[in-house]
């Protein structure tokens, strides 16, 4: 079959079991460790029994398409894909999500290797279903979401993109200290940190956060707080404070609101160490936000793309 594409990229990521024997060396190492510790091994055995049997059913069906590069998720971050590249994820959402935002326009397909153990919200396709779809995807004859990206961006040209969420506080439980720009309102605060959402991380980080208002508010009988859903590809972000603390020299009142394209969200620290801004949850990819440090948050330019 002629390709027009570069490659197919497979990213895969580490089981659970995996992990425990990079740390314990051998897996009866790890089972005695796990065992001792009264839990069940053998869940571990069959997670990984059933995503290595996927990965190994998604990457057959891909070679019959065209080259194949797999690659483990820590190493997205320095990969080169190429224009007309086709990439499929191997695992949970948070995988597709940490891929996406280091692509640029190509088609991003998620795999659900265990439809039993995850939900898989981005995760469109089981690993069989890739036979019928790699060639639809090759003629162009597919259909995928425009997926909305945050951005947040520094004085001296960091930048970092979120495909779920930002966040920008302190790395440990102690009270972040900032001053908050939004729309010509600021104030400063302290908090547990500040969740920028997307309309795809309204489902994540934002939804617990949300869950907990609302049953605050019924508690409270103050009726149920009605929220309208944001969609994937919104241009519009959602931003929501953490358990903002009111005192003499710190406000709360700017604690939630919505940042459309051009509008003015700028987070200054007033914290000497330990502040940082991450995506995604991935705290050991993050921004150092000690005093002095501004960061300007924004709708992205570049967009996702997912294979629905």
């Amino acid at each position: 079959m002629e390709r027009e594409m570069n490659k197919i990229v497979i990213v895969k990521r580490k089981t659970r079991l995996q992990e425990l024997v990079c740390q314990y060396n051998t897996v009866e190492q790890a089972k005695f460790y796990i065992e001792h510790m009264g839990v069940d091994f053998s869940d571990y055995i069959v997670e990984d029994r059933n995503y290595q049997a996927a990965l190994k059913q998604v990457t057959d069906i891909a070679e019959r398409f065209a080259r194949v590069q797999v690659i483990e998720r820590e190493f997205v971050p320095n990969m080169l894909f190429g224009g007309r590249d086709i990439v499929i994820a191997v695992g949970q959402d948070g995988l597709v999500a940490n891929v996406m935002k280091y692509l640029d326009g190509q088609p991003l397909v998620g795999v659900n290797p265990d439809t039993n153990r995850w939900d898989g919200v981005l995760l469109a396709y089981e690993a069989g279903q890739l036979s019928g779809l790699l060639p639809r995807i090759i003629a162009g004859k597919y259909h995928a979401k425009e997926i909305t990206m945050a951005q947040a961006l520094t004085r001296d040209g960091q930048k970092m993109l979120a495909v779920n969420d930002l966040f920008i506080g302190c790395q440990t439980h102690t009270s972040a200290r900032y001053e908050v720009t939004w729309n010509g309102k600021n104030e400063n605060q302290s908090s547990s940190g500040i969740i920028i959402s997307t309309g795809l991380g309204a489902t994540g980080w934002y939804k617990s956060v949300m869950a907990q208002a609302n049953r605050m508010a019924a508690i409270f009988h103050c009726g149920q707080i009605r929220q309208e859903p944001l969609s994937w590809e919104a241009d519009s972000l959602t931003f929501v404070v953490r358990e903002a603390y009111p005192s003499r020299a710190t406000q709360a009142d700017l604690i939630y609101g919505k940042i459309d394209r051009g509008d003015d969200f700028r987070v200054v620290s007033k914290m000497p160490a330990r502040g940082v801004v991450f995506s995604d949850g991935i705290e050991e990819d993050a921004i150092t936000f000690n005093s002095g440090t501004e960061i300007t948050v924004q709708i992205a330019d570049k967009k996702g793309c997912l294979v629905i």
